[in-house]
């Protein structure tokens, strides 16, 4: 993956007349051809930040570059190198998948390219409802032509806000494999996403907003090893009424009315302490049904940061 940044935010701030700081010195890079995952609460200042390099919110301060031109300077050509697909449906549902498309190329100053719009179209799996009025639609359908007409003037880079919020499991999977199609074609894309394990699943980086500010970015796959936490659960044969002292002193827990022991350690070892625990429980002559290990999910690693910013 290219480590060129397609968009970068230095020290920006967003203080609205109300006074509320939505944004506190924000200072942010996202690179060409990756997925981004920017993770945070409500009102953490997701939806602020996007408004900002869409050209739908106006900074108080800093500056934002996108594909290296900065958008205050020249605002047009900067807001045509984004796409963005919103939460809300936000489109005529009287007109037809096609016009759509071409009103909003047009939009950009695009000029016309039919077989452009044709490749997005399948791309999406739309081609066959180019024709078809967006009303007559389903769900999933709808929320493809949003992503279409986010591709329609050919960004390099796109926003997906909550693509996935309040579908059902089926369209949530659907959405998914376009999205997992638009990476593999190079696509740049910034996802926020309260479905913190697609993040997990697909995400290059994550990045953590709250309170207005960026609170960790990281690799997803360093960040699972360097905060999250592995859990050893051992399934007993018959119930232990006690912990054998070596085993309480290790910190080994006992659950499922003594037929399960669970010990938590580092998720950076690469090995379970097996023989320790094996050989507590050989001398207890405790006989095991079960070995398994789990380690921490990217949302259990999420609320464990957001407690140690609110203790702070």
């Amino acid at each position: 993956m290219s480590r060129v940044p397609i968009l970068s935010l230095a020290s920006v701030e967003k203080v609205y007349k109300t006074g509320h700081h939505a944004l506190k010195g924000v200072s942010l890079e996202v690179h060409q051809g990756e997925l981004f995952a920017l993770l945070g609460p409500n009102g953490a200042g997701k939806t602020t930040l996007i408004g900002i390099v869409t050209g739908l919110v106006k900074k108080t301060s800093g500056t934002v570059l996108v594909s290296g031109i900065d958008i205050d300077r020249d605002p047009a050509r900067a807001r045509a190198h984004v796409g963005l697909v919103p939460q809300e449906l936000s489109t005529d549902m009287f007109e037809t998948v096609w016009d759509t498309l071409c009103f909003s190329r047009g939009l950009f100053g695009k000029p016309k390219n039919p077989e452009k719009l044709e490749e997005i179209l399948r791309d999406l799996s739309l081609y066959d409802k180019k024709n078809a009025k967006i009303m007559t639609l389903s769900g999933g359908m709808k929320r493809r032509v949003l992503i279409a007409k986010a591709l329609c003037h050919e960004p390099s880079l796109l926003f997906l806000d909550e693509p996935t919020a309040g579908v059902d499991v089926e369209l949530r999977r659907d959405m998914w494999k376009v999205v997992d199609r638009l990476r593999r074609g190079g696509m740049t894309i910034v996802l926020t996403t309260h479905y913190i394990e697609e993040a997990e699943q697909m995400a290059d980086r994550v990045g953590v907003i709250h309170g207005g500010q960026i609170v960790l970015v990281e690799e997803t796959s360093t960040l699972m090893k360097k905060l999250g936490q592995k859990k050893l659960f051992v399934e007993l044969e018959e119930p232990l009424l006690a912990l054998p002292e070596a085993l309480a002193s290790a910190g080994v827990e006992l659950a499922a009315g003594g037929l399960k022991l669970i010990y938590t350690y580092d998720a950076k070892a690469e090995k379970a302490p097996l023989e320790p625990i094996l050989r507590a429980l050989d001398e207890a002559k405790v006989t095991l049904k079960d070995l398994q290990t789990k380690q921490s999910s990217l949302e259990e690693i999420f609320l464990n940061l957001l407690k140690g910013t609110n203790q702070s």
